[in-house]
């Protein structure tokens, strides 16, 4: 590849040069409408599928909401492979302008009335076109003032630099494709491990009201134990600093917010591998000394939007920093010896999570308090080999995770940073 000026692309294959040409989309592709049908045409799961907006997602096809009608009401050419359907009519102004390209012949199937068709012999090269921010700027500036739709009208009219040249155009198609098809795949193997995981807290954690998982390492038997959370922590004393009050760059302690316990955090916060909020403040800083957290220590955040409140993270591999537990935190120490990283992840668990809900409070605010969880019950096994083998299980695939995330996000990186270079 080599950088071109003017009306061409910053990176470019070899071979190709001469300006990019200004071009209408109507010029390029055709466009076709979707189907308007009432509820009385749908049917549970035969007939027509329709693709609406739900099917959309991360620029690809999704079938876990599908609507499907009577065939016989169908007034519309069916989608073929090769096209692209795109969102142009929705509540929601952000996903106007989503899309995704038809991979694979789909017999039955048409796009609803908030959707628009495209159909072109260089799908691909459209596709990545539809993937930039040149795009996105269009679809912004030709969206209604008051209805969240771009007219069929509008979208024909939209003007793109296009290249002469179809082989071009087919390379750069074939590109983008190619890495479409590795997020997919790394997608998908994320996806299994994130559904494993889910799997096994269910499985290697006894169900309510029994004593043995239903899943459990070679050489481990007798029932788990049971006991009440009063009898099992000490509380440590959290502090109420604001986000304004600590920065991302350095400090003298950190400090752990509730809202990254809710979002950012997992199960075992490994502090020398996490970017944790500090406090600069040394007077600050001293007056929480009484309040250290160490590696064992449980911060959970009592409040949240929804049931994810009660979510909390176990104090991993601290060393010598100084750590405390932040707003609208509640920090735990256990009062006898568990494995590292077992706490961490029994305690998100549906065997004890589950036992939170009730107990919450609130309506737009859920909250759990210190009184309020001080009856639930904790399940472990007497054995700390036991305990440490469930917590590396989970520790290890909690990196596998981490790791594709970062394939994922390394593949996206590069994606975006082609699409601005290798359009006019």
């Amino acid at each position: 590849m080599s950088k071109e000026k003017a009306l061409q692309p910053a990176l470019r294959f070899t071979d190709f040069t001469g300006d990019w040409e200004n071009k209408k989309l109507g010029e390029v592709v055709e466009f076709f409408s979707g189907l308007t049908y009432s509820p009385s045409d749908v049917t549970s799961s035969y007939g027509t599928l329709v693709l609406r907006s739900s099917n959309v997602k991360n620029a690809q096809l999704s079938f876990e909401d599908n609507v499907y009608v009577k065939s016989k009401v169908v007034n519309c050419s069916n989608v073929k492979t090769g096209d692209i359907v795109v969102v142009v009519r929705n509540g929601s102004r952000s996903l106007i302008g989503k899309h995704a390209p038809i991979l694979t012949p789909m017999p039955n199937t048409v796009i609803g009335a908030f959707m628009t068709g495209i159909r072109t012999e260089q799908s691909s090269f459209i596709n990545a076109l539809l993937d930039t921010s040149l795009f996105n700027k269009a679809v912004e500036k030709n969206l209604g003032a008051t209805i969240n739709q771009i007219t069929t009208g509008a979208f024909k009219e939209m003007e793109f630099y296009f290249s002469a040249i179809e082989q071009e155009k087919k390379q750069i198609g074939t590109f983008f494709q190619n890495i479409d098809q590795q997020l997919k795949l790394h997608q998908s193997k994320l996806t299994k491990l994130q559904q494993l995981k889910k799997s096994m807290l269910g499985k290697m954690f006894p169900k309510a009201g029994e004593k043995v998982p239903e899943v459990r390492f070679a050489g481990f038997s007798g029932d788990w134990e049971t006991k009440v959370f009063k009898d099992s922590f000490n509380y440590i004393a959290n502090n109420c600093l604001s986000r304004a009050q600590l920065n991302d760059k350095s400090g003298l302690a950190m400090n752990v917010h509730y809202g990254d316990v809710l979002i950012k955090f997992d199960e075992v916060l490994d502090v020398f591998e996490t970017n944790i909020p500090y406090i600069s403040n040394e007077a600050l800083v001293s007056n929480l000394m009484p309040n250290c957290l160490q590696d064992g220590d449980i911060v959970i955040a009592d409040a949240a939007e929804d049931t994810s409140v009660g979510k909390c993270t176990e104090i991993y591999n601290l060393g010598e920093q100084l750590l405390f537990a932040g707003l609208h935190t509640i920090a735990i120490r256990p009062l006898t010896p568990f494995a590292p990283k077992y706490l961490g992840y029994f305690l998100n668990s549906n065997l004890y999570h589950d036992q939170l809900i009730p107990i919450m409070q609130g309506t737009k605010v859920l909250s759990v308090s210190k009184s309020s969880i001080k009856e639930t019950l904790i399940y472990y096994p007497n054995d700390l080999a036991e305990q440490t083998k469930i917590g590396n299980y989970f520790h290890n695939l909690d990196r596998l995770i981490a790791f594709q995330q970062q394939h994922i996000n390394k593949l996206k990186n590069i994606k975006q940073a082609c699409l601005e270079k290798m359009f006019v």
